[in-house]
């Protein structure tokens, strides 16, 4: 007897996104190797086994595949890394560059993305990147607040203008790495840590 279609809907549906996640999966190897410059999607599809229309099917363009590589690759690095308990707020960002590090070419294919938000034609980078900072801003903004009421951060700040500064100086931080290895990330923020502190 043949199963319902909504059976063989749900079935189908379950094996693509299975496969969508063994191509993410395989594709986050690639890029480690090879970084996201010069690294097509036809090249990626032919690396990892996938034809080029397969690979389409499952993302409209290379833009698309590498906001979807970064997203995984950071959902699995959070997953394998958890946060220390009452981490401060400048401490959770820390940790996550220290994170980000530990995932070859993350750190780059994070400020690949991020440069290519602010130029035309890259609408799912800026969307993705726009609404992630928004986020983001949100989730420092309350932790701020809490560390304001229990004392650890001075009361006069703004919360949403400190978020903002926490974010781009882990981010700027972040390319200086790149460009220097030399550059110590960790003193940078804790010194910030203290200028903020109560």
């Amino acid at each position: 007897m043949d199963e319902p279609p909504e059976i063989t809907r749900r079935g189908a549906y379950g094996k693509g996104v299975r496969r969508r996640r063994e191509i993410l999966d395989r594709a986050i190897e690639v890029f480690a190797e090879r970084g996201a410059e010069g690294t097509s999607l036809r090249a990626i599809g032919e690396a990892i086994g996938v034809s080029h229309a397969a690979l389409k099917h499952y993302f409209a363009s290379r833009e698309e595949l590498l906001i979807e590589v970064y997203r995984a690759a950071e959902e699995r690095s959070v997953a394998e890394d958890h946060l220390p308990p009452d981490v401060s707020v400048v401490g959770l960002m820390t940790h996550a560059a220290r994170r980000n590090h530990g995932v070859p070419g993350l750190v780059q294919l994070y400020s690949t993305l991020v440069a290519g938000a602010l130029e035309e034609g890259h609408e799912p980078s800026r969307e993705f990147f726009g609404r992630r900072f928004a986020q983001l801003r949100a989730v420092l903004t309350e932790r701020i607040e809490a560390d304001q009421r229990a004392g650890r951060i001075r009361p006069d700040i703004s919360p949403p203008a400190a978020a903002a500064l926490i974010i781009a100086a882990s981010d700027g931080l972040q390319t200086q790495w790149l460009l220097d290895p030399a550059v110590n990330l960790e003193k940078s923020l804790e010194l910030l840590e203290g200028l903020l502190g109560g």
